[in-house]
């Protein structure tokens, strides 16, 4: 028998994913204690360990990795069986909540409110926080659909963009407070009404 097959199985979380788990915590702590001018891919690799290469090849720039920090702390998705559809949910929209509910949130929504809309950061925004918050959505509410949690949406487009939009609306334009209440409202009532349609329906 070769060698390599007498090897033990390697167990446990990829590297790639390690790597990518403690570039966020370095990236998360730098954004707290210091700020987003103090955040730099090489401050990231000096503090995580994690080569600049790798990093790159997880985030285009420095502005990426901020976003992606932000949210991702805590996790963007509960995972395990018997988790449902809708915790998992919960528990996204309550991470994307306390995340811009700080202090480091509000100066997000200061800076977007001001910068150009090509910007790095601008665009870092859009694809790290709206759109791959949106991509997971579809994701937790596909497999909702799939095993029967809830009821099929008119256009799964359209309800993302009415589950999502609420909370940027308001870190934009600030009328209303971030807070869990408010993540759990919307969650409350995408499965309160896709219910109420799917008894409806004939």
């Amino acid at each position: 028998m070769s060698q390599e097959s007498n090897s033990p199985v390697k167990r446990g979380r990829p590297r790639s994913a390690q790597a990518r788990e403690r570039a966020l915590r370095a990236a998360h702590d730098i954004l707290m204690t210091e700020g987003f001018g103090r955040l730099s891919i090489e401050a990231v690799a000096a503090r995580s360990g994690v080569g600049k290469p790798t990093l790159y090849r997880n985030w285009a720039n420095a502005q990426e990795l901020a976003m992606a920090a932000l949210v991702a702390n805590p996790p963007l998705e509960q995972q395990g069986e018997g988790v449902t559809a809708r915790a998992r949910l919960t528990t996204q929209m309550r991470g994307l909540v306390k995340a811009f509910a700080t202090t480091r949130g509000r100066q997000v929504a200061l800076a977007l409110a001001s910068a150009d809309p090509e910007s790095e950061f601008t665009k870092a925004f859009r694809n790290k926080v709206i759109l791959a918050s949106r991509e997971t959505g579809r994701v937790i509410l596909e497999a909702a659909i799939a095993d029967g949690e809830l009821a099929p949406p008119p256009d799964l487009e359209t309800l993302l963009d009415m589950i999502y939009g609420p909370i940027f609306y308001r870190l934009l334009v600030g009328h209303r407070p971030l807070a869990a209440p408010f993540a759990d409202a919307i969650v409350e009532t995408v499965f309160r009404e896709t219910a109420r349609r799917q008894f409806s329906d004939p």
